[in-house]
């Protein structure tokens, strides 16, 4: 049985693809948190191909460090769950891509932390496009491991969403 929120990542992942087909957008995903359902949620829409480029799950620092080239000393620096990594990891999966835009996300779904004084439900999610325009914005969320995470892929789409809308693409 679906949950609720599964079927509002649903909708919400459907209504995103439909915009991207329409505008002939491409995108490109980096997932840590939330270890692949964005992308997932937009593949179940059947024409996700022409404008899902592809995602990198990224879940560990080692990944992010050896997929992107990001610096450890700047992520253990920064914290794994920042502003500053979540840009970061837009932009280099706007960098190794050729999609028009792309967006990330890293948080703490929990039950245990990190070892930061993050609180459980952070969550960072940034966009970015061709012209380097990045949008980076903070959530924090209630509830179990696997609702933080749903929370946050509804936040993913709903991101990119306004994001499309605030550089004029849509």
């Amino acid at each position: 049985m679906e949950t609720q929120e599964y079927k509002s990542l649903k909708k919400t992942a459907q209504a995103l693809v439909n915009k991207l087909k329409a505008y002939s957008i491409t995108l490109a995903l980096c997932e840590s948190c939330t270890a692949g359902i964005v992308s997932a949620a937009l593949a179940e829409t059947p024409g996700a191909s022409s404008v899902l480029w592809g995602s990198f799950v990224c879940y560990t620092k080692e990944a992010k460090v050896s997929m992107f080239g990001l610096e450890l000393d700047k992520l253990l620096t920064d914290g794994l769950v920042s502003m500053e990594t979540a840009s970061a990891m837009a932009a280099a999966a706007l960098e190794k891509s050729s999609a028009d835009i792309a967006a990330a996300v890293t948080g703490l779904a929990g039950p245990d932390g990190d070892g930061s004084d993050v609180p459980i439900g952070t969550v960072w999610i940034a966009a970015a496009g061709q012209q380097r325009e990045v949008a980076v914005k903070e959530f924090c969320f209630a509830g179990s491991r696997n609702e933080v995470r749903q929370q946050a892929a509804i936040a993913v789409l709903e991101t990119i969403d306004q994001y499309l809308a605030e550089q004029g693409l849509t």
